[in-house]
């Protein structure tokens, strides 16, 4: 597992008390960026860690901590239970009556992993921290192998109880894999390498599900500020049915003032061909991307509409990052408002985890009265450029434009051609980054990191996770990144990707320095249309003022 004069960390060194850190975090040993960042001086310096939550929480594995409630037990009583409801976690996940969805791929990652590293080299987190051991994929898969191996039978049976002088296990093992399933940001570009197909992004995401299912542990923004709102008002930003009808009204005016166009957007119409989807943060954060939507299937003369009811507005589902019952209750609510209003298929926007939630990972386990076909909305979107039925001048897109794949779209669904063909078409300056498609790397954002802000771990996401990314970025406009007055647009067609690369640009101050813009892929859409007499994309209506 470890590499030239390299350190093999065992799993004695997990078991070691709270005050002993494995890796500091140090700039000087991170991947280096390309120019201008090719220096640790032009990079923001690191930041202490500050607050009472540094002596309570678990920040001993490498100085960062992603999860609030991950917090050192008290009491020798409380350590026992937590340490037992673990194992009572693993056996689970290893059954074939309790974990029967997941059961086949997880045990073939978990028997038959080869030590190649294939899928350390593949991992941009491993290569983005300089490689440290602790973030090798096969490291936290080779923890739970070893735990599993230790206290289960051939039958996947617990077979002893845990015994406080093991010299594997104790608190400190089991804190340290909760924290390392959330170094992962479950591209599966690990699997996408692996010469045998075995998947260590599952493996992380069944470790979230232990602590989260059987120990009652998941990060506050994933678990209360995510799943349990959605539930609760119908959305993970808590936008009641009124404010999304208040946002709506704002976008239509939006739309009048920005295009000279009056556009009803359709809310609850019975028996339309299609129900979309929007990722709420969208409605919050980029309202011209749901507005963009809007234009496009207006013109293209779609039958159409939006949901107001409890669910049926917001397409994210958290629960595929850690939960499969908060998973499975989420899907379940947003199906049935899709059968309620009859409509034929469901298109899911511009969110990529809502892709992989809605279209793959609850196809085994939301079947029955509630199943309604659901759909991309990028292979729509290519057909209704294919057929002419949206008709565009790419001379108003004359700038750079890369874009970003977002790992479930590519890697999970095998979407890689339509958004291509069609910024062929818009985009005459197009360029793609290197690596690209089902190859290409993680936002840094995937997996939940995009939204875990608590103590410090944006800090992780912006220093580790998110930095090959940055490169590929700063690569692809290599040519023109020392210009500011040359805009380089950034089509990432996800809004977790976006809020990702747009906490990048910031923290590296890269936006106005470099004139780096970014959004999604149909705003791009509506600036090219032919049928337009302004521009759509915000930077362009600056400089035209």
């Amino acid at each position: 597992m470890a590499g030239k004069n390299r350190k093999l960390i065992t799993l004695q060194d997990m078991k070691k008390p709270q005050d002993v850190q494995l890796s500091a975090p140090d700039l000087n040993s991170y991947m280096k960026l390309p120019k201008p960042y090719d220096t640790v001086e032009s990079q923001p310096a690191l930041k202490e860690p500050k607050g009472s939550w540094t002596e309570k929480n678990i920040t001993f594995l490498d100085g960062y901590a992603g999860i609030e409630n991950l917090v050192r037990p008290e009491t020798k009583e409380e350590e026992r239970a937590l340490v037992e409801k673990f194992l009572s976690g693993l056996e689970k996940i290893l059954s074939d009556d309790t974990n029967r969805a997941m059961i086949q791929p997880l045990l073939l990652s978990l028997e038959y992993c080869a030590k190649c590293n294939t899928c350390s080299e593949a991992c941009h987190i491993f290569e983005a921290s300089g490689k440290n051991e602790i973030y090798r994929p096969i490291f936290r898969a080779e923890v739970l192998r070893r735990i599993a191996k230790n206290y289960l039978d051939k039958n996947r049976k617990l077979v002893r109880k845990w015994d406080e002088n093991d010299p594997d296990l104790n608190w400190e093992t089991i804190a340290r894999l909760g924290e390392l399933a959330y170094r992962c940001n479950l591209c599966r570009r690990c699997a996408q390498t692996c010469p045998l197909g075995l998947d260590n992004g599952l493996i992380a995401k069944e470790i979230r599900k232990i602590f989260s299912q059987e120990m009652g542990i998941a990060p506050k923004p994933l678990h209360e500020k995510g799943t349990m709102l959605q539930l609760k008002t119908g959305s993970t930003t808590g936008m009641t049915k009124p404010a999304f009808l208040d946002i709506i009204e704002f976008i239509e005016e939006d739309i009048e003032e920005k295009i000279g166009r009056k556009i009803k957007i359709p809310i609850d119409k019975k028996g339309a061909d299609i129900l979309l989807t929007h990722n709420a943060g969208e409605f919050m954060a980029w309202p011209q991307n749901p507005a963009a939507f809007a234009i496009l299937f207006e013109e293209a003369g779609l039958d159409w509409t939006l949901s107001s009811e409890i669910t049926g507005y917001d397409s994210v589902n958290y629960g595929i990052w850690y939960d499969d019952y908060q998973a499975k209750q989420i899907g379940t609510l947003q199906f049935k408002v899709a059968r309620e209003l009859g409509v034929k298929r469901i298109i899911i926007g511009e969110c990529g985890h809502a892709h992989r939630a809605a279209a793959v990972s609850l196809d085994r386990s939301v079947t029955g009265e509630h199943y309604i076909p659901r759909e991309s909305s990028l292979p729509l979107l290519w057909e209704l450029t294919r057929t002419g039925k949206l008709k565009f001048d790419p001379s108003k897109n004359n700038f750079p434009v890369t874009l970003h794949d977002p790992c479930n779209y590519v890697r999970s669904m095998g979407i890689v051609k339509p958004q291509r063909e069609i910024l062929k078409v818009i985009a005459p300056m197009f360029r793609e980054m290197t690596p690209h498609g089902v190859d290409n790397y993680c936002c840094g954002g995937g997996g939940g990191f995009a939204i875990m802000n608590s103590m410090n771990f944006a800090e992780f996401r912006n220093t580790v996770s998110t930095r090959k990314k940055f490169q590929q970025i700063l690569n692809a406009f290599a040519d023109t990144i020392d210009n500011p007055d040359i805009p380089k647009y950034i089509c990432a067609p996800c809004s977790n990707c976006k809020g990702a690369i747009r906490d990048i640009l910031e923290y590296y101050d890269a936006t106005e320095k470099y004139n780096l813009q970014y959004d999604g892929l149909v705003e791009l859409m509506v600036n090219a249309l032919a049928s337009m007499d302004r521009p759509y994309l915000e930077f362009l209506i600056e400089e035209e003022e």
